[in-house]
Formats: structure tokens, sequence, C-alpha cells
């Protein structure tokens, strides 16, 4: 993920034999006794990575617990993201001095089936996607572009979206998304200055698709 971040954010990726560690007490209570053993792994590596980052940041490697509603609750004074996939996990944790919100989102490069596509895009984007090169799965693009904004609007705003409520434009020259929010879950937003465009970038590299954005301060 670091080819797709600025500067000011720390990034740490596990992929392989590199899927090791261990939670710290504080962030074992967010996973649950009944956790199968792949969410146990999944989560393991995501904590490990993100505190890596921020070791790399110069902080020290502090506690990532999870919500009620299982988002990770960053140190003070930190943002970040979490995402995994299988063989991959990355973090990236960023001083909220430097950055509103940052988003990332991994997957494996697939087509998808006719109701997962109808699931996720509007029929405009499914008429943009038609007419990009052949090749490549481009909804599972859009996908993970959604994925990566819905962690950068949810810290912001508080609320979640639905794949519905944000429509991506992708531009396969430069590896650009951009993803306008409706203007109505904007308009209902409670926060001052919620996103309404989010423009991130994307990558595809074997059978990984990596996507990832940044939300300037205000």
């Amino acid at each position: 993920m670091r080819d797709l971040l600025p500067a000011a954010v720390s990034v740490a990726v596990a992929e392989g034999a590199d899927w090791v560690g261990e939670l710290l007490p504080a962030e074992r209570a967010g996973l649950g006794e009944r956790a199968v053993e792949s969410r146990r792994r999944d989560f393991t590596a995501g904590r490990v990575c993100a505190r890596r980052a921020m070791t790399a940041l110069g902080l020290p490697a502090t506690p990532v617990p999870a919500a009620p509603n299982r988002a990770p609750v960053w140190p003070t004074g930190l943002i970040g993201t979490i995402t995994h996939t299988r063989g991959y996990c990355a973090a990236a944790v960023a001083r909220r001095t430097d950055l509103r919100a940052v988003g990332m989102d991994a997957e494996r490069h697939r087509e998808l089936e006719p109701g997962v596509r109808r699931m996720i895009l509007r029929p405009e984007e499914a008429d943009r996607l038609d007419r990009l090169p052949a090749g490549v799965s481009w909804p599972v693009v859009v996908f993970s572009a959604k994925e990566t904004v819905y962690k950068v609007w949810h810290p912001v705003v508080g609320s979640w979206l639905d794949f519905l409520d944000a429509t991506v434009e992708l531009d396969p020259d430069t590896g650009v998304f951009t993803a306008r929010i409706d203007p109505a879950r904007v308009a209902a937003a409670t926060v001052a200055d919620p996103p309404s465009v989010v423009t991130g970038r994307f990558v595809i590299e074997d059978d990984l698709v990596r996507t990832a954005a940044v939300l300037p301060l205000r």
C-alpha cells in the first residue's frame, strides 16, 4: 500500500510467512472467544501490522481494540485503517494533525457473480465498466474502491454507507478513482463538512487488487 498513499501515512504489510504475531490483552477482548481460526488469524495480523505502522511513524506500539461495531479504535491523535484478504494484510496509520481520514482495501482479482454485481454497482457504473479495456474484472476494482471510501467516510461521519450510496468512476490510464457520495447522505450527515467526493488510487498486480484514499484536513 505504500505506493498508493502519501508520505504522511505509515504502512505495514504482512504476506505469507510474515503473517505472525500476538495480540495485546486490550485487543483480545474485541476478538471474542468463539471466533473461528481464520478470523483470529486475520484479526491478529491486522493488529500486529497496525502496531508496526505506529512504530515506523516513531510512536509507541499502542493496542488497537475493537469497537462494538468491530471497527478499530485508534489511539488518541491517530487515524488508521486495516484490510486483509486471502494471504495479504495491511495497516496504515497517520497523525490527525496531518490528515482527516485514511482508508484502504485489498481484494483478490476475480470475476463477481451477476447478483453481486447488481448489489454493488449502480446502472451508470455498470455501463461505464462495460466500456473499459477487457482482461480486468473492473467490478471487483469498484467493490474495493467503495470499501476504501466507506473506511474514509465512517470515522468522519459516524454512519455506514451502502454500496449504492457512492458512485465510482475509474481511470485505468492513471490508476485514479473518483467516488461521489449520494447528496442525500451528505445532507443527512450531522458533522461539519462531510466528504462529498473522495479521490483515491488503485492498482492491479497479479491476482491482487489494492485501493487507497485519504481525506485531507479541512
